[in-house]
């Protein structure tokens, strides 16, 4: 059984990549956007999304979805 309250709490960093679509859950800073590039810091690291016709389909608090053609995903320290 799926239980909310966790799903609710959760503060664990996840990225989910699903039918073209990045979901980055938990992250705490966008750092730049760019329609080929987009940065964003989590849990002390540079996240660096390159592609092309990069755009934010969701963006919340914690989270944002990210869609468009993707070509990397960086994690830097």
């Amino acid at each position: 059984m799926f239980n909310v309250m966790r799903y609710i709490n959760d503060t664990d960093f996840q990225i989910i990549y699903i039918n073209n679509q990045l979901n980055i859950i938990n992250y705490e800073k966008i750092n730049y956007m760019e329609d080929s590039k987009i940065s964003l810091t989590a849990k002390n690291q540079t996240i660096i999304v390159v592609g092309d016709n990069l755009r934010v389909k969701k963006l919340l608090d914690n989270e944002i979805m990210i869609v468009g053609k993707f070509t990397t995903i960086e994690f830097r320290n």
